[in-house]
């Protein structure tokens, strides 16, 4: 299949760009980006002369006082804190810098400091003072960070025993063949079975007068999220995501949630048009259901939604931990016989599977895929001259590109919303709380690699591991 370039939806050809002139508004807007430029180039200049000037400030030998000072790097990344991590003991200074995408801060949990919060590239010192021998703990302290993998030890030695350690990291003291062979391990390791499958379709019970009932339990559980790797996980009905909710239009709702978490909760039904008592957000529409408490929402499914449904209260931890699930009302909105960029949708397709894939990045969960995280994840299989559709749920901190190799993703809703000028993709970028439906065409036999483009969040020195997947196309029956 061909993808080609087309103009915006409605527009014809290109404009012809203005004459371009050393004057008039155009030659201003060009001079004004230009001193931009220059200024940002000279801030960032500016920064990395404040850290050099840090470090030969602090870095090695023996202050007025005789005691050891040490000027250490430490870097912050989606979601790893590496760098030097060790030190003799005596005056410490961390010259931190954020390697991530996101906003990321450094604190010490011993001297209860922390550094500001950084933008990405962003820069900060922090000075621990005078150290004594031993381990102290470094973390982010941005709410589901830590939980996520920003968790390192600063070792303190004795300066008279202190030896140079290994930067870690990707490092790791390790040789080049030994890093390449934990990552073919890992990789061949898929798919790997764990115990729990996340987002299965809940069967309702029909009451007599049509309305579909389903029973709810919130409740912390131990969930394996790879291989021998078991977390603390907020679930609903023991499993992460929870049970995957479809119903019809037009069909009466009932929802029954018993609360067994330490904490009190509720559900908000995202993308779901509700009435307003039942939009669980407590305590505006609703108490707080409490802990051992039963609450039941009721309401018509009126409109069509690909949306999902969560925790409201305490949602920075039971939702980052696991209670999210997806909820779909209504037919998968299609773009039966349209034709997109050269390619036409059958008018009489019939995909052979329709999957959601909820992604998230922190709490317990951590970078998974449907609440596990590579070799845990699951295969996604399909014929030859198939079409699959996938929809993408996105219920953690960050953005999330999903490129699915050799097969272009027709996005064709947003948020459930049919889009009126479909396109295609090779990576579908997918922000917090959002969902995209995607089609595609798995029209090329093979193993074909499935993950978040954002790098380590699926690669590490120790191998492969989070928002990885594959799809496997079989040959023809």
């Amino acid at each position: 299949m061909t993808v080609i370039d087309q103009p915006a939806p409605g527009s014809a050809s290109p404009p012809t760009p203005p004459e371009r002139s050393s004057g008039g508004p155009i030659g201003t807007a060009l001079f004004a980006i230009g001193v931009l430029g220059l200024l940002g180039l000279i801030a960032g200049l500016v920064a990395l002369a404040f850290v050099a000037l840090i470090r030969d400030d602090g870095g090695g030998g023996d202050g007025a006082s005789g005691t050891s000072s040490s000027a250490l790097d430490v870097s912050l990344s989606e979601f790893a804190i590496e760098g030097e991590l060790n030190a003799p003991a005596g005056d410490v200074t961390l010259n931190i810098v954020n390697a991530g995408a996101i906003e990321h801060n450094l604190a010490v949990r011993e001297l209860d400091i922390q550094s500001n919060n950084l933008q990405s590239r962003g820069v900060d010192t922090l000075a621990l003072g005078d150290l004594d021998a031993g381990t102290y703990e470094l973390f982010c302290s941005i709410s589901g960070h830590a939980e996520s993998g920003m968790v390192a030890e600063l070792t303190i030695g004795e300066a008279d025993e202190f030896e140079d350690a290994d930067l870690g990291g990707d490092h790791a003291g390790l040789t080049a063949e030994e890093m390449d062979q934990l990552m073919i391990d890992s990789m061949l390791e898929f798919p790997a079975e764990t115990e729990g499958l996340g987002a299965q379709v809940m069967e309702p019970e029909v009451l007599a007068d049509g309305t579909k009932r389903f029973e709810l339990v919130a409740e912390v559980i131990p969930w394996e999220v790879s291989p021998g790797e078991f977390v603390e996980a907020w679930a609903y009905n023991g499993q992460v995501p929870g049970p995957f909710i479809k119903v019809d239009q037009g069909d009466r709702v009932q929802i029954e949630l018993t609360n067994l978490t330490p904490m009190g909760t509720d559900i908000h039904w995202h993308g779901i048009h509700t009435p307003n008592d039942q939009d669980g957000v407590s305590p505006y529409t609703q108490d707080p259901i409490s802990t051992g408490e039963t609450f039941t929402y009721e309401f018509d499914a009126e409109d069509p939604a690909i949306g999902m449904y969560h925790a409201h209260l305490h949602s920075q931890t039971s939702v980052i931990n696991g209670m999210f699930a997806p909820f779909q009302i209504g037919e998968n909105p299609l773009p039966y016989g349209e034709t997109v960029s050269g390619v036409t949708i059958p008018e009489d397709l019939v995909p052979a599977w329709e999957k959601p894939m909820v992604v998230n990045d922190a709490g317990t969960i951590g970078l998974t895929l449907n609440g596990k995280s590579f070799p845990a994840t699951e295969p996604l299989i399909i014929d030859e001259g198939e079409w699959g559709v996938i929809h993408y749920y996105n219920e953690g901190l960050t953005a999330h590109p999903m490129h699915l190799h050799q097969f272009p993703q027709l996005v064709y809703a947003k948020d459930g919303i049919p889009l009126d000028y479909p396109y295609w993709a090779d990576t579908v970028n997918v922000a917090p709380g959002e969902r995209y439906s995607v089609l595609f065409h798995a029209d090329t036999v093979g193993t074909w690699v499935y993950h978040c483009h954002i790098l380590t969040h699926v690669e590490r020195a120790e191998g492969m591991f989070g928002m990885v997947t594959a799809l496997i196309v079989n040959p023809k029956p």
